[in-house]
């Protein structure tokens, strides 16, 4: 049990190269909707968690404190919208909504370093255009702060001494790059810095003084340059090789602008966490871990100097630098299960936000006095899934065919595992859930899709495939070039262990994933046609070179990324491989049935490339349900979409694999769900649609 992540200040909205990983909830009948198929574990005796429970509305979710200590903050629903709420930490039942959202919920927010307003972004319809918004704590009065059209928000720093200024990014005068504006949070003034003509990204101290610019280089990897009054040097001071590139990155300075921090691959496997002195260029190595990748850092909220590092390999482990942030470690430790996170904590960092994920229990959030030594509790996320079936997640370890081990996680169902030993008594119906990005990774930790699969009936085992992120860059560059080869080849091997053991059956196993896990869901039915009874893809590309044409813009400077670890479309042997790689021209290798969810709105993956897939398979007359939302993005952010997608999702894969389901109901209705085609492929679907 340790914390499992902290934000020290403002949240970054980048272009990160992590390109197909998502941005990102009443009762209901207890008793299985299936095609008739026997149940083959117990799973039909446990309660059927609804849907709502998992993917509705919480009742409260991140939970802040103001910088002074004086109010809490947190998201709830507004008339069914989350939205910011307030409340005196003095008397925490005093509770006012700050923001009027009516359509979109608000899923972030944060204090001003002065601690005046509460801040967050939004973006229209999940086109991804994030603006930033700013409300007076003492007048409720909401100002838009970057009233822009289609441009995209960067927040480059946050100080502790101008409390109220912040540094952004804004692309408003050429998309493709974020020019620096420093903005007065009392007046709303915005005062350019620093005209970008092609860097990536910057950095500042303390001050909000710029100190350093990043850019692409030849090799695929960043170079670095110093920035002195406003203007970069000519001359990069640090550099990375491509190999490099995913598992090394600036981590920011200390306030005093002396110590600068790295999160550090180069000379070695795994990311160490190295401190360089500003003045001399000197580092020395503060922490390293032979298997995984430094992860996250708690740093002081007033020095920026590093108390505590994270180290997740199969589970979040933290140690702790300062004596006495260990022993507030070790004090919560005693107290909460599972996995806890410092989430937010006050400048005199007296009192802090722990959010704690007990696993097979709600999360819960609690207000820590250090001084005192009390833990208070702020709010229970989700209290419906209080007494539900919610089951244990496993860690384990499978070996690829050609010796990897791929960190990997599974969830057995309900009463399936007599003796708790993470394995079921017999082989259940699986589903392979993919995780997006493909420059991301699956973690421990209280999962919705894992408990929601798993109460229906199926054991769900997700897969840190090669390319995936926190193991190291040998890990990360084993996938570059192969996707749907040894990319998929890991998922296959993973499928094949889950048989092996005894988890799974080979004839009822099937494959589900958001963008990147949506690209692998294609690719499965498409390259493995026979490995997998269905397929469930959610904003997944089809056709490799037309997601390359079609990529934001703002991620023209990291392009040569994709290129180098993808394929290059620019050369024929690149091209070759995206063609090779893309399910689009295997459509017609597709026997089994596939349920495809897409935002209309998506700018990472446009809604051509699951128009493209469906269309080759109605020509192939091979069964497809699409499902479009009018409304979304990259994955689906109004819980009324979620909701609908999981119920065509849960009832396709009970006809697919036997599994029980809720039924779909009237869940449409408060949906934007346009069903493109194959409705007639869900039991109920129909009938839900009326027909």
């Amino acid at each position: 049990m340790r914390p499992f992540h902290h934000f020290r200040s403002l949240c970054l909205i980048s272009a990160a190269v992590s390109a197909l990983a998502l941005p990102a909830a009443g009762h209901a009948d207890n008793h299985a909707a299936n095609n008739g198929t026997t149940m083959t574990t117990t799973a039909e005796a446990a309660p059927l968690i609804p849907r709502d429970a998992l993917f509705g509305n919480p009742v409260r979710a991140g939970g802040q404190i103001s910088p002074d200590g004086k109010w809490l903050s947190w998201l709830a629903p507004k008339e069914g919208v989350l939205n910011i709420w307030i409340a005196p930490v003095s008397n925490p039942d005093d509770a006012r909504a700050l923001t009027s959202a009516t359509d979109r919920p608000i899923r972030q927010h944060f204090w001003s370093p002065d601690a005046s307003s509460v801040m967050y972004i939004q973006d229209k319809g999940g086109d991804e255009n994030f603006l930033l918004y700013g409300i007076n704590v003492a007048t409720g009065a909401e100002t838009n702060l970057t009233p822009f059209e289609k441009t995209r928000v960067q927040i480059i720093g946050a100080s502790t001494t101008m409390k109220d200024k912040v540094l952004l990014g804004l692309n408003n005068r050429d998309p493709r790059f974020h020019d620096v504006h420093l903005l007065d949070l009392n007046t709303g003034e915005l005062t350019k810095v620093l005209e970008n003509p092609g860097y990536a990204g910057f950095m500042a101290d303390d001050t909000l003084t710029l100190r350093m610019a990043m850019r692409q280089n030849a090799a695929g990897g960043t170079d670095y340059f110093r920035v002195e009054n406003n203007v970069v040097a000519a001359e990069p001071f640090e550099t990375t090789a491509m190999e490099d590139s995913l598992t090394t990155s600036p981590a920011g300075y200390t306030s005093d602008g002396s110590t600068l921090y790295w999160i550090d691959s180069r000379g070695r496997n795994t990311a160490a966490l190295i401190a360089q002195d500003s003045a001399t260029g000197d580092k020395r190595v503060i922490a390293e871990d032979a298997k995984a990748d430094i992860g996250g850092t708690l740093r002081d909220p007033v020095t920026g100097v590093v108390e505590a590092y994270a180290v997740n390999y199969l589970k979040n482990e933290w140690t702790a630098i300062d004596p006495e942030i260990g022993a507030s470690l070790d004090w919560l430790e005693t107290k909460l299960e599972g996995q806890f996170g410092v989430a937010s904590r006050t400048e005199d960092d007296s009192i802090w936000i722990v959010a704690n994920d007990p696993l097979v229990k709600p999360a819960a959030t609690y207000i820590y006095d250090r001084k005192a030594h009390t833990l208070t509790p702020f709010y229970t996320s989700r209290p419906a899934l209080e007494g539900a079936p919610l089951q244990p997640l496993h860690p384990r370890e499978i070996t690829s065919r050609d010796g990897l081990t791929l960190p990997s996680y599974l969830t057995l169902p309900p009463g399936s595992d007599a003796d708790g030993d993470g394995k079921p008594d017999k082989p259940v119906p699986m589903v392979l859930l993919v995780h997006g990005g493909p420059w991301a990774r699956d973690g421990y930790g209280f999962n919705s899709n894992h408990q929601m699969l798993a109460n229906r009936g199926y054991a769900v085992l997700s897969v840190n495939f090669r390319g995936s992120t926190g193991f190291g860059k040998d890990f990360i560059n084993a996938g570059n070039l192969q996707w749907g080869l040894k990319m998929h080849d890991d998922l296959i091997d993973a499928v094949d262990w889950a048989i092996s053991e005894g988890i799974a059956q080979a004839d009822k196993v099937a494959i589900m994933g958001g963008s990147y896990g949506g690209y692998a869901t294609l690719a499965g039915l498409t390259m493995t046609p026979d490995k997998f009874a269905c397929g469930v893809d959610i904003v997944g590309p089809s056709n490799l070179e037309t997601l390359l044409k079609t990529i934001p813009p703002y991620w023209e400077p990291v392009v040569k990324q994709f290129h180098d670890r993808m394929g290059n479309p620019n050369t024929p042997e690149g091209l070759a491989l995206l063609k090779a790689a893309s399910p689009l021209y295997k459509a017609d290798k597709i026997v089994k049935p596939l349920l495809i969810g897409q935002g209309a709105n998506d700018p990472r993956v446009a809604q051509a490339e699951s128009d493209q897939i469906v269309a080759a398979m109605k020509s192939a007359g091979v069964p497809v349900t699409y499902v479009l939302y009018p409304d979304e993005g990259h994955g689906f952010a109004r819980p009324e979409n979620n909701i609908a997608f999981y119920a065509v999702a849960e009832n396709f894969l009970a006809e697919c694999i036997g599994g029980r389901a809720e039924p779909v109901g009237d869940v449409l209705k408060p949906s934007s769900a346009q069903i493109v085609e194959g409705a007639e492929h869900v039991k109920g679907l129909e009938a839900a649609l009326g027909g």
